[in-house]
């Protein structure tokens, strides 16, 4: 895939870090999109550090990815970009692994119930912004026949975690977004798939309250006896973005050992 590139929302931990650190491997370009305060760049600058060892270029944006001014600027800098190659490139891999959202319960005492604001700004950001970054991307011609897009999602799109309910509910969004997407797109040749990761040791999981709980279940739950890692999910991305698989599109992929059919 030399000269290819991917663009990762959510590429500084995660899911997010660990595929681009794959996809780099396998000869990818990283465009990397992600929000981080000072005191965690270290840990950005060895994802940028470890892309770039593989010889491929990193090109990372510290923003908020749904913020549709920092976008724009953002996509302006990566088409200039792709222009300087001949022919000019494309993004052929866009993955949504953005993990920004309200964890509380809809029905607590004053002051501990989600917010309205806090249930809009969860699915703007964990589901609505896949749509908004798609729409700027084929407007702009960066995706083009054969790109793949993918949106991380999980179990909680359909069943109930506490203090989950926010996430959950822009799981199942994003997962509907995936379906719109994939037929809309389909003729361009674009396609989108959800990947139903199991549960995972990433930051995002750890900020869920009683997660000590939901590793315990899952440990004891899934048929091959482990937790899903990373690297699994990576690994599925690099495949799934390879030749043979252009007629998987609007699918919910699992990657997780079994552990959504117990």
């Amino acid at each position: 895939m030399s000269g290819e590139w991917a663009l990762i929302l959510g590429a500084s931990s995660g899911f997010g870090a660990a595929c681009g650190r794959a996809l780099a491997r396998a000869g990818y370009n990283i465009f990397g999109v992600h929000m981080d305060l000072k005191s965690s760049m270290p840990k950005v600058q060895e994802v940028i550090e470890d892309i770039r060892s593989t010889g491929q270029e990193a090109v990372f944006f510290n923003m908020n990815a749904a913020d549709e001014t920092r976008r724009g600027a953002a996509l302006e800098t990566m088409q200039a970009r792709l222009a300087q190659t001949t022919p000019p490139g494309h993004v052929h891999l866009l993955l949504h692994s953005l993990a920004f959202g309200t964890l509380r319960p809809f029905i607590a005492p004053a002051g501990e119930a989600i917010s309205k604001p806090q249930m809009d700004m969860t699915l703007d950001v964990m589901a609505n912004s896949l749509v908004y970054w798609v729409q700027d991307l084929v407007a702009r011609g960066m995706l083009v026949r054969d790109s793949r897009v993918f949106a991380m999602t999980s179990a909680g799109s359909h069943r109930v975690i506490p203090n989950y309910g926010a996430v959950s509910a822009a799981k199942a969004a994003l997962e509907s977004h995936v379906r719109q997407l994939a037929c809309e797109l389909a003729p361009q040749g674009i396609r989108v798939n959800a990947i139903q990761a199991g549960l995972t040791d990433t930051p995002a999981m750890r900020k869920i309250p009683g997660h000590e709980k939901v590793v315990e279940y899952a440990l004891q739950m899934n048929p091959s006896g482990r937790m899903t890692r990373v690297e699994d999910v990576a690994g599925a991305i690099v495949a799934l973005a390879g030749p043979g698989t252009s007629w998987i599109t609007g699918s919910v992929i699992r990657v997780d050992g079994g552990e959504d059919v117990i």
